[in-house]
């Protein structure tokens, strides 16, 4: 009775930034908070915390006309919560790798950090789990090489603490920010698909992780999400 009360009359439009309420339009993860069943929310408990800050991140980043692709993926992050600190290891190392290439030189070199801190977390915490990022992220290294080689010498002079807790609250984060916004400014014509890419990615990483079948019903509604009056198209 109490998820009744959260029910819109329409379902809302996708668009950027946070709605006091569904009819000022939601964005990913308030159309998620309402699938679950919670009180619409940008921050609902229903997802896990870095999956949910990349879906909101990537929900702002992308253009009105094509934000309505994410549609389909909101179902997928309802109920899609663990507690494997690898989780926070593989998101932000998808993230950087995804951005690194085609960012500028600047934000290479802080993504290039970044990927490196990730290889140091999966060496203290999980490098039998792990082939597959630690490849990932050395793709991504070799391809940008100046980058690599400049985060390499400022972790060398450079000895931050680092701990599985500091990494999930606050490195993680940054990570995966620097990416998105890095990805959306990019000088690539396909921005949008990369970014909607790395969502998908990083949900189907979750979901390996915490062990759901994805596309699983999770508890809270289930009707079919489509917005309404949504375009679709980009003008001209």
């Amino acid at each position: 009775m109490t998820a009744a009360r959260n029910v819109p009359d329409l379902v809302p439009v996708l668009s950027a930034g946070r709605h006091r309420s569904p009819r000022k339009g939601a964005c990913f993860m308030e159309m998620a908070s309402y699938l679950a069943g919670e009180r619409w929310s940008d921050h609902p408990t229903c997802t896990h915390p870095l999956l949910a800050s990349l879906a909101r991140l990537v929900n702002d980043a992308l253009p009105d006309c094509e934000r309505s692709q994410l549609l389909p993926l909101v179902p997928d992050v309802v109920g899609l919560m663990g507690d494997d600190p690898l989780i926070d290891v593989a998101i932000a190392t998808r993230a950087g790798a995804a951005a690194l290439v085609i960012s500028s030189a600047p934000r290479q070199n802080a993504l290039a950090v970044g990927l490196l801190t990730c290889q140091r977390i999966l060496a203290q915490s999980a490098p039998a789990r792990a082939d597959h990022l630690w490849t990932l992220a050395n793709q991504a290294l070799a391809a940008a090489p100046e980058a690599e080689r400049w985060a390499r010498r400022y972790t060398s002079t450079h000895n931050v603490r680092l701990t599985e807790r500091i990494f999930t609250r606050q490195t993680a984060p940054h990570i995966v920010s620097y990416a998105v916004h890095g990805v959306a400014a990019a000088c690539v014509p396909d921005a949008s698909a990369r970014l909607l890419a790395l969502l998908r990615e990083c949900i189907a990483e979750t979901v390996a992780l915490t062990a759901r079948p994805q596309h699983q019903p999770a508890q809270g509604r289930t009707e079919n999400v489509s917005p309404v009056g949504a375009a679709s198209r980009c003008a001209g």
